[in-house]
């Protein structure tokens, strides 16, 4: 009886230590594979939840666990979801975050000693983490820029027949809202100093022209807002002018401004403003096939999240990092408190002659999708 109870003993231990085992590895704090954090900021601009799906399939090839949130572009209900994170023991975390309050979880996981990637967007106002991976954004800019420049023959144009344009940038807390601006104003700023290049509207020429710059900035990213501010451009500053071109930094609200400019009478017909867009959503690429966008710029955001994860093994094993694809820029972004180790990927202009190629022969989208 004595041996049966003895033997009872160790079964019922060696069962509460599998049991304890098995939690810990739910929960991230366990032996089992590293987890991984993945917060993305929202989901109403389709690429979001693209890179939220790949970031994970990526890191399970790996070998990680990984669990992915989306903000709702509600920063309070993304630092919470962090902090859920941290608390079931994720060994790094990716944030593409939506404002500068997620500082606070940042500096919180800096004190566990978590290491932050900060994911397409650059993180403001903390010196808590190290890394940061997107695409050159200033070269995006420089792409929307140089399609305006293009497409409207501003090399051309005179003082007696100015090209006209109105300006849209992109959310007010996102940086890469001036990366883009500036880069597409460092194209168009010298055609709007010889006066052949007239803006309507509020008319800045870097975002450092603050005041002017904020008039333009469609707040979260947020379709109705720029399609709003078309509606009232055109019922006021642009109701006498014909539009030539308009610099919109995303296809979320390139879509959104063309759908305001085609219920206006002077633009019937097709005969739409030369409008710019990024991200090659799929809704913007056939838009770009029937004439109604001019460009977008891809960001194969499938490589940036592969990058990402790259980046993270790297870190997670103490190795120096090489990203294939990418430049290493130390010096550029900063955050207000310190420069950090910067990855850039390359961006492509797409276009109705190239869209195939790139959007369909690289596997992006099905020919079926677009047809």
């Amino acid at each position: 009886m004595k041996k049966f109870v003895a033997l009872l003993g160790i079964l019922l231990l060696g069962g509460s230590m599998v049991f304890a085992s098995g939690s810990q590895q739910g929960s991230g704090t366990g032996g089992g594979a590293p987890l991984i954090g993945i917060a993305m900021p929202e989901t109403h601009v389709e690429r979001w939840q693209k890179d939220g799906a790949d970031l994970k399939a990526f890191a399970e090839a790996k070998g990680y666990r990984a669990v992915v949130t989306y903000g709702d572009a509600d920063q309070s209900k993304q630092n919470q979801q962090i902090q859920d994170m941290l608390t079931k023991g994720a060994k790094l975390l990716i944030i593409g975050n939506i404002n500068e309050g997620v500082i606070s979880v940042v500096a919180d996981a800096a004190r566990e000693k978590v290491p932050v990637i900060a994911y397409d967007r650059l993180i403001l106002g903390s010196g808590d983490y190290e890394y940061y991976i997107t695409f050159d954004n200033f070269k995006v800019g420089v792409l929307q820029g140089k399609a305006l420049e293009k497409a409207l023959n501003l090399a051309s144009a005179t003082k007696d027949k100015p090209k006209i344009i109105t300006l849209f940038a992109g959310s007010p807390t996102d940086n890469n809202s001036k990366m883009f601006f500036d880069g597409a104003m460092s194209v168009l700023k010298p055609y709007v100093e010889k006066g052949v290049l007239q803006i309507v509207g509020p008319a800045p020429l870097s975002s450092a022209d603050t005041a002017n710059f904020t008039r333009i900035t469609t707040e979260n990213w947020r379709a109705d807002i720029a399609k709003a501010r078309m509606e009232n451009l055109l019922n006021n500053d642009a109701k006498n002018v014909v539009l030539d071109g308009i610099l919109a930094p995303n296809d979320t609200l390139a879509r959104a401004i063309i759908e305001a400019c085609s219920s206006d009478a002077k633009y019937a017909g097709g005969k739409l403003p030369v409008v710019t867009g990024q991200d090659g959503e799929l809704a913007s690429i056939k838009y770009i096939k029937d004439g109604k966008q001019y460009m977008t710029v891809f960001k194969d955001t499938r490589m940036l999240a592969k990058a990402a994860i790259e980046l993270a093994d790297a870190i997670l094993k103490g190795q120096t990092p090489n990203i294939p694809g990418a430049r290493l820029d130390t010096t550029t972004y900063n955050t207000g408190k310190k420069a950090v180790k910067s990855y850039l990927l390359e961006p492509v202009e797409v276009t109705k002659e190239n869209y195939k190629k790139i959007m369909i022969d690289s596997g992006y989208y099905k020919a079926s999708d677009i047809e």
